[in-house]
């Protein structure tokens, strides 16, 4: 029996071995295709190691920072090859799309100010591969209600794809401690809230879990979340073992899941093995720390929670913003928004049926100990919408009409739309021309044959604003109290 036993064990073990080769082989064959990488894949920014975050001021970050853009603009900026010197790639210092060039480079970190005394602080966290852009129309309504708006430029963000891959997911809790220091050095006695951006919701849970061992931390008296990175897809688990091959110089491109042009001024296209298998090991370090407080019985200290979620998200798991995150929450006060799919839309019979019942899966049924709203269409044959409200505890909804449509041809939010107006310069379906930034990758309405666009034209087509971000706005106020 024993000599069976290790021969299965032999057996399974060449099993497994052979398999893993064959995984190795593949993708070394695979990550030759496509094509080469530039300088802003290559080049690796050394930012401040985890010891200097937690010692530095918010203006020691600045000047580490203006450090590393100038390092960019050296070594990437003045040293680009001719062929990519063209009007898309935000690196081309002639290109329209070349940040530098804008007012405000929305890639670095930044402080927006209130008029007149700030009555309370709001600390804002963006997403992988993002940059502070995508949470700026936030902080602009914060700062109109008194708040001061601080955004930080998460390690390896902003600069080159390249930054994404010298860091780690303990280095953005890092400067999200910086940035809550700040915070709470500048207004020491104010409500303070913490948001946070799909990678940027996992760190603002994180650290409010970790404010409740440690309140020297800075305890926030309300987290807001757009689409959290509560839960990823399960490739993310093993996005590690596709960036093996790059051991060897010859397979350097395995470790990047894709190589994209650079032609958004204010994201990362391309995107690092590595990124992903920290945003992976972020969610899974937050829901052990989730599950610890639950366990100790501390989690009641966790303050309200208000979350934005599109029923349809490709990047997170909706599921698990549900059911790792609120219905784990205590009852305070904390609320769940999310934006259902249109039904009243030419695309309805090309829908999957996952798709079309996922609200229906996902939410559990009332009473729940927290809010919830849906914006739905007001009927099915309507593109009219409307928002169903159920307090918490509650079995009714409240429907109210909301003044907003879904648009034509739009058959649902994404992952990316939630957190930007219809009239966002850069993203929005209806852009303000006010607010331009060289390209416009919210209205594109693509036609004409494949292979002529330097871009997939599935990026094109994902819906990139929300029509119903006032309805975020008033939520995001309703939990502000008004000013004496």
């Amino acid at each position: 029996m024993g000599k069976r036993l290790v021969w299965i064990a032999r057996w399974v073990a060449s099993l497994v071995v052979v398999a893993l080769a064959t995984v190795f082989v593949v993708r070394a064959v695979d990550s030759q295709r496509g094509a080469p990488l530039e300088l802003w894949h290559t080049l690796e920014p050394k930012e401040l190691s985890r010891a200097e975050l937690d010692r530095a001021s918010f203006a020691d970050y600045l000047a580490a920072e203006d450090r590393l853009f100038a390092q960019v603009r050296k070594e990437v900026t003045d040293k680009l090859p001719p062929r990519a010197r063209v009007p898309y790639d935000r690196y081309y210092a002639l290109s329209p799309i070349f940040p530098a060039r804008f007012a405000q480079d929305f890639n670095r970190s930044f402080v927006i100010e209130p008029e007149g005394p700030a009555r309370g602080v709001a600390v804002l966290l963006h997403g992988l591969t993002d940059s502070p852009y995508s949470l700026r129309h936030v902080a602009r309504r914060y700062a109109a209600l008194g708040f001061l708006a601080i955004f930080i430029r998460l390690p390896g963000h902003g600069l080159v794809p390249g930054a994404l891959m010298g860091v780690d997911h303990d280095d953005w809790r890092a400067a999200t401690r910086l940035a809550v220091r700040e915070a709470k050095r500048r207004v020491p006695d104010g409500p303070f809230h913490l948001v946070g951006y799909s990678n940027g919701g996992a760190l603002a849970l994180m650290h409010a879990l970790d404010a409740l061992d440690d309140p020297a931390l800075g305890r926030p008296d309300k987290i807001v979340l757009v689409s959290p990175m509560v839960g990823v897809t399960a490739f993310a688990r093993f996005a590690g073992v596709a960036g093996w091959p790059a051991i060897f110089p010859a397979f350097a491109k395995a470790a990047w899941l894709s190589i994209i042009p650079e032609f958004n001024p204010f994201k990362y296209n391309s995107f690092p093995v590595h990124a992903a298998r920290q945003s992976w090991l972020l969610t899974q370090a937050l829901n052990e720390n989730m599950r610890r407080h639950l366990k100790e019985g501390v989690l009641a200290g966790l303050p309200p929670v208000l979350t934005f979620q599109s029923v349809l998200d490709h990047t997170v798991s909706t599921r698990a913003v549900i059911e790792q995150l609120h219905r784990r929450l205590p009852d305070n006060g904390s609320e769940l928004v999310l934006f259902d799919i249109n039904r009243d839309t030419a695309f309805e019979q090309l829908l999957t049926v996952r798709a079309d019942t996922a609200l229906d899966r996902l939410l559990p049924p009332a009473p729940r100990p927290f809010r919830v709203a849906v914006v739905a269409n007001a009927a099915a044959d309507s593109a009219q919408a409307e928002v169903r409200e159920t307090p918490a505890h509650a079995t009714e909804e409240v429907r109210r009409t909301l003044g907003a449509a879904y648009p034509r041809d739009v058959y649902s939010l994404s992952h990316v739309a939630v957190p930007f107006p219809l009239s966002d310069g850069l993203y929005g379906l209806e852009p303000d021309p006010k607010d331009a930034f060289g390209i416009s990758l919210g209205n594109i309405a693509a036609r004409g044959e494949y292979g002529a666009l330097v871009v997939n034209v599935d990026m094109l087509v994902r819906m990139s604003s929300n029509p119903f971000f006032p309805y975020l706005l008033e939520r995001v106020e309703a939990g502000i109290a008004p000013a004496r």
